[in-house]
């Protein structure tokens, strides 16, 4: 029985879908203005194990993953929608090209980081400026239930008219302080009001013909218009980083609700942010990282994906390259452990899953997707197989029964081991030539420890032949494949 924690209820509920066998979730896309950096990518890393869970209990999954390209202004955390720049228009004087080429170059950017994460894309991902008939039809009916008003070509939702403003969050008009920060818009009844539609300057390079003005839609009534068009009045889970709870996600509520008068999602999930080294992710204090910079250091994706793995979606996580180094140990060992158990196993057909261990690991995932607790079982399976392996005493039909085991929770796990995998002295073998190297390898890693310099180089050469780099680390080394 799989219980996820709500934040709306701010507790564990047993998950039960809207319409039997199918699920509806609607992910907090991205704002392409530019690269997804590993906070968000452990978002997405999250909202990816929950809809592979939920497929490996035999839902139906349809995700939507929206595609913002308008309307998120650099304010809008601090804000109600109407302070700041367009994030789309900053980048675009940043980098000199329209709106249009930063959006496609960077959604481009992006769907090319889940492929490398192995994040499974979603079903269909919107973008906000091909949905501004959606979003102009849903403020008329907000303006038309009382929940909305007109003042100047400006649209904003008042949130006096919901009754049920800050449920999400805890923010309700009572708690809500007007703080310095919080810059009062002349055209508001109230300072908390949030912008649906805003008319923009005559300058403006995105703006749009409405029945108020000639301009630009709100970031909030994005994601309504939406996931309503794709998963109908009320979705089964909504998902996003605990940086949307508030305003945005309190937002979406009452927008959606108050048009059509319907509960706008049974769960919400949020993710806990990534922090690096203990301190916020920052550009000025040169802690920032996108994917990129993972790889240059000589990591793989699948490493930065076991890392968000090993701690729950739900608490804070702690990057650094040292934790970093610790995945990439733990997935070589899962890697070498795989190759032996097929090594082990060769000699017979399929065999049906391994029960217990399948039963531990749906257990902690059934858990609120407790995939560290999930990894544990795992490690401990790992350790139990190899101790029977250096004792000669697995057998090929139990071998076989432990990787089948295996298969199935890595469909959930999401890890990719393939032929471009780095290989180190302790790590997997994936093909005859991976092996052949791999022992050049040792034969010049021991060289080097005799400090026999000359058969080293030559044994480097050889490598080299056969198509491979060849790294010195202290003590081991990094083999990888010539791209």
């Amino acid at each position: 029985m799989l219980k996820l924690y709500n934040t709306l209820t701010k507790s564990k509920e047993r998950f039960m879908p809207l319409h039997k066998g199918k699920v509806s979730i609607y992910t907090c896309g991205p704002t392409v203005y530019d690269f997804a950096h590993i906070g968000n990518l452990r978002a997405y890393t999250a909202s990816d194990v929950l809809r592979r869970y939920l497929e490996y209990l035999g839902y139906e999954v349809r995700q939507i993953k929206n595609i913002t390209d308008v309307g998120h202004l650099t304010a809008d955390d601090i804000a109600q929608a109407d302070t700041g720049e367009d994030k789309m228009l900053k980048a675009s004087k940043r980098e000199k090209k329209t709106p249009e080429e930063i959006a496609k170059f960077y959604e481009e950017a992006f769907r090319s980081d889940e492929k490398e994460m192995n994040i499974l894309p979603a079903h269909y991902f919107p973008r906000a400026t091909a949905h501004i008939p959606q979003m102009i039809k849903m403020i008329e009916a907000l303006i038309e239930k009382g929940h909305a008003y007109e003042k100047n070509g400006n649209v904003f939702y008042d949130v006096t008219s919901f009754k049920d403003y800050g449920k999400l969050s805890g923010n309700t008009l009572d708690n809500l302080k007007v703080g310095a920060r919080l810059e009062e818009h002349p055209d508001k009844k109230h300072p908390w009001d949030f912008a649906l539609w805003l008319k923009a300057p005559e300058n403006h390079l995105l703006k749009y013909k409405s029945p108020w003005s000639v301009g630009y839609p709100g970031w909030h009534i994005e994601c309504s218009a939406m996931s309503i068009e794709y998963l109908g009045d009320t979705l089964d889970i909504h998902t996003g980083g605990e940086d949307h709870i508030f305003p945005h996600h309190e937002a979406e509520i009452a927008q959606s609700e108050g048009a059509t008068g319907k509960k706008f999602s049974n769960f919400w999930l949020h993710n806990r942010f990534l922090l690096v080294e203990g301190e916020k992710m920052s550009k000025s204090k040169g802690n920032f990282y996108i994917l990129k910079d993972i790889k240059e250091k000589g990591f793989e994706p699948m490493h930065l994906r076991l890392f968000y793995l090993s701690s729950h979606y739900r608490k804070q996580s702690d990057f650094s390259w040292k934790t970093l180094e610790q995945a990439r140990a733990n997935y070589e060992r899962i890697a070498e452990w795989i190759l032996k158990l097929k090594d082990i196993s060769k000699s017979i057909g399929v065999i049906p899953a391994a029960s217990e261990a399948i039963k531990q690991f749906e257990s902690a995932m059934n858990d609120d997707l407790n995939t560290p607790l999930a990894l544990s079982f795992l490690y401990e399976l790992i350790t139990e197989t190899n101790k029977k392996i250096t004792e000669n005493k697995l057998p090929a039909k139990e071998a076989g029964e432990i990787l089948a085991a295996f298969g199935k929770m890595n469909k959930v796990f999401g890890l990719k081991f393939s032929e471009s995998v780095t290989i180190t002295a302790d790590a997997i073998m994936t093909s005859d030539d991976d092996i052949k190297a791999k022992l050049i390898a040792d034969k010049r890693l021991e060289a080097r420890r005799s400090k026999d310099f000359q058969k080293s180089d030559e044994l480097r050469k050889e490598i080299e032949k056969m198509g491979y780099l060849i790294e010195d680390l202290e003590d081991n080394y990094r083999l990888k494949k010539k791209s």
